[in-house]
């Protein structure tokens, strides 16, 4: 079978690039491990996505934004980062009447979710579930798809999006740099008596991180940040003892803490890959950059990337062009690896210097606080890239 575009993996990512070809004349197939059923009917699993403006723009665009649930996104109206016990304090929010928000708060979930009920609307997108694929074999004009079902597939061009773990990339011939953080991070929703005005909190305390994500109403995501070896302990403490764990963490701010959702743990490991393309092959999502979750830039650099890539192809075809060419494969790569590596790196140097608690390190961090809280340049560079709602004329990209 012959088809144009084959995606693998059908996550956010892969689903994101997918809608990004409806309309257009091309057929495309998404080959995914999972169920039709874990795909059409993504179960809570904890984890809030932060959306910056850019990112809510571009699933506009893709049609899929008015597919959420609006009731359960909630907006980004301020965050707040503490050091430990200390005073220091660096706090963003937005100074611009017309911005709403810093960005909008949206269970993963609700996401996949709409992504997958957009991309069974098309006529030129095929899913094939319940599928792996064995391995990939590029040629100049085509690349063969060899899946567990014992069928070759020829298509112009293959995009993996299989996870930051993607077993394609290796066989591909793709090296990349893993950063394992010996770290778990555990994710559940809470109740709590007041108000958290829509403020978020990142709480870099003495041997864990502790965050808060502000959802609809009075409640919360909470994410515990512990070394691997303590977590199995957190997760096995009584709802009663977590609740005064969380309570006892936040200094009691919010009064009264209670547990209103499952516990999850996911262990920490960023991954960047040396190259996000090959002959006839590209990478989007985790499977190109997963970032460690503290700057929440993950899925939106995952949505930018697809979105980079998307609009070469349209381009493209719109010319009669090889939507598949290695010209415009680097074109995509130039685009879009240099901000990926400016935010994987800033973020693990900020993940070693605010979980390193030597008392050295502990006394540099309280100074960049403090530097950055009454340095306005700083905040304002920062703040206008949390929320990418316009082009800023300080940033290199």
């Amino acid at each position: 079978m012959k088809y144009d575009i084959v995606i693998i993996g059908a996550g956010p990512a892969g689903l994101s690039f997918a809608s990004s070809m409806m309309g257009l004349d091309v057929k495309v197939l998404v080959i995914e491990r999972s169920s039709t059923d874990s795909i059409s009917n993504p179960k809570a699993d904890g984890r809030e996505i932060a959306l910056t403006h850019l990112s809510v723009k571009i699933l506009k665009k893709l049609g899929v934004w008015d597919l959420i649930d609006q009731a359960q996104i909630s907006p980004l109206k301020e965050a707040k980062v503490f050091d430990g016990d200390s005073p220091s304090l660096l706090n963003f929010k937005s100074d611009d009447s017309s911005i709403e928000a810093l960005g909008y708060l949206v269970p993963n979930y609700q996401i996949r979710k709409a992504l997958y009920e957009r991309v069974i609307q098309a006529k030129n997108i095929t899913l094939l579930m319940d599928t792996t694929v064995e391995d990939v074999n590029p040629f100049e004009d085509y690349s063969e798809v060899l899946l567990s079902v014992d069928k070759k597939i020829e298509a112009k061009l293959v995009i993996a999006a299989d996870s930051r773990f993607s077993s394609i990339r290796r066989k591909m011939g793709i090296p990349s740099l893993m950063k394992d953080f010996s770290k778990v991070m555990i994710v559940t929703k809470m109740k709590h008596e007041r108000s958290h005005h829509n403020v978020a909190l990142e709480c870099f305390d003495y041997g864990q991180t502790l965050a808060l994500l502000p959802m609809v109403g009075d409640a919360s995501s909470i994410i515990l940040t512990v070394t691997t070896d303590k977590a199995q302990e957190v997760l096995d403490l009584s709802e009663e003892k977590f609740n005064v764990k969380i309570t006892q963490s936040f200094k009691g701010e919010l009064g009264g803490m209670t547990q209103s959702g499952e516990r999850y743990s996911y262990p920490l490991v960023a991954v960047h890959a040396q190259t996000f393309i090959a002959n006839r092959f590209a990478l989007i999502g985790d499977a190109a950059v997963g970032m460690h979750p503290v700057t929440a830039h993950g899925f939106n650099l995952g949505l930018r990337g697809q979105d980079i890539l998307a609009g070469l192809i349209k381009e493209a075809h719109q010319h009669g062009q090889d939507i598949g060419s290695k010209s415009l494969l680097k074109l995509f790569e130039k685009k879009h690896i240099n901000l990926t590596r400016i935010m994987f790196f800033g973020t693990n140097g900020i993940v070693a210097l605010f979980t390193n608690d030597a008392p050295y390190v502990k006394q540099i961090r309280r100074l960049a606080l403090k530097f950055a809280e009454h340095f306005p340049p700083i905040k304002y560079l920062i703040t206008h890239h949390l929320t990418e709602a316009k082009k800023n004329r300080f940033l290199p990209f």
